[in-house]
């Protein structure tokens, strides 16, 4: 079966065959659809879209034409039928998944399926997952389980084996950059550029393209390893990569933290300047700490992107430093890649892509930030 790369599915980006795989799920709904489904696919690679969007095919009566008053619905995020669960924290909390579950039972009202989508289903404990299990096993007629994450090795095993599996790739770099030409009228040589620096990762590219500080702070941040030489730089650049990620992550999470105080306020009944009441504290305080965890999310996110980054630029020192003639993923910063290539040996990179991968994994598994940097800076020494 060929895809139809349109109505819902258009921005899915390369990925005809999953694409095909769930419109031929679609076509055969009178049928029945199988009651799970796991997406998986790199970050970037728009897992998360493509679980929506067949969400929205399912529910659609013209198999996701994205114009009908279901598919209208869907794209507003107000389709009755539809629930997400969603994260900014680290992890999924054992009651999240619960009222999840609890909200599968209660059938559909408007369409003959319930489906019920977990973004990010990576992020679930063990107990939580086993939670999720449960509904798995003994699902109520028609409610469908779309989970996303980054591989099928990040579910247990006992989901995997309840799942239909779909595999997404991540789109080339030229059709990221039509995207964002067509979409949203990046200027063509900002959104090659982007793009690539991104490796491929729609979200990332779209926000390079949209905003100067991000590029600026990115840049920033792989300049100052091609100048690491000693210890005293090594350890500047570990708290100025520091710096940057806690900068990317309150651009993006001020405003909204700002305006869910105000909106929470508003539902109290109280303005901006009132004192809040006793009674009404206790409401405040589970929203700051709801914050504060989507803040160390964004912060650990902000490092990662950083680390994503840093592989790719020793990559591209790798790639001269073999000779491959493959086009540099950064090619804005070839002069100083050149001298750190001309400056160590191709071993030397493969050591420092190997310490930014370690430094990667002690990241995700709770480790000091600025402990964790600081000994990787140190991996990147490169002497003069």
């Amino acid at each position: 079966m060929t895809a139809n790369i349109s109505g819902v599915w258009a921005e899915m980006l390369g990925q005809d065959e999953a694409v095909a795989q769930l419109q031929q799920a679609v076509a055969g709904r009178d049928k029945g659809v199988h009651h799970a489904w796991l997406m998986t696919g790199p970050p970037g690679s728009g897992r998360s879209n493509l679980a929506h969007a067949f969400a929205r095919a399912l529910l659609c009566s013209n198999g996701g034409c994205g114009t009908c008053h279901s598919c209208v619905l869907a794209e507003a995020g107000t389709h009755p039928d539809i629930s997400v669960l969603a994260t900014d924290k680290i992890i999924i909390g054992i009651d999240e998944v619960r009222k999840m579950v609890a909200d599968s039972q209660l059938g559909s009202s408007m369409s003959r399926f319930k489906i019920m989508i977990v973004e990010d289903a990576d992020r679930m404990a063990e107990r939580s997952s086993n939670v999720l299990l449960k509904a798995l096993e003994e699902p109520p007629a028609g409610t469908i389980w779309l989970l996303c994450a980054p591989s099928e090795a990040d579910m247990l095993p006992t989901i995997r084996s309840r799942v239909r599996r779909v595999a997404l790739k991540m789109p080339a770099v030229s059709e990221v950059a039509r995207l964002l030409t067509e979409r949203d009228g990046v200027d063509p040589k900002i959104a090659s550029q982007v793009a690539a620096e991104s490796q491929s990762h729609i979200g990332m590219a779209r926000r390079l393209a949209t905003s100067n500080e991000a590029r600026s702070r990115r840049r920033e941040s792989l300049v100052a390893a091609l100048h690491i030489t000693g210890v005293t730089s090594a350890v500047n650049c570990s708290a100025q990569w520091l710096e940057v990620a806690k900068k990317d992550a309150d651009a993006l999470t001020q405003e909204r933290d700002s305006a869910e105080r105000v909106e929470l306020l508003k539902m109290l009944g109280l303005n901006e300047d009132d004192n809040v009441p006793a009674n009404m504290r206790t409401e405040l305080k589970n929203l700051e700490e709801s914050q504060k965890r989507r803040a160390a999310r964004s912060l650990r996110d902000g490092i990662d992107r950083i680390l994503v980054d840093l592989l790719a630029l020793y990559r591209d020192v790798l790639t001269i430093q073999l000779g491959t003639g493959s086009p540099l993923i950064n090619d804005e910063l070839r002069e100083g890649i050149q001298d750190v290539a001309a400056r160590s040996t191709a071993a030397a990179s493969i050591a420092k892509l190997d310490a930014i991968a370690t430094a990667r994994h002690r990241i995700a598994a709770n480790g000091r930030d600025i402990v964790v940097l600081d000994a990787l800076a140190i991996a990147l020494r490169t002497n003069r």
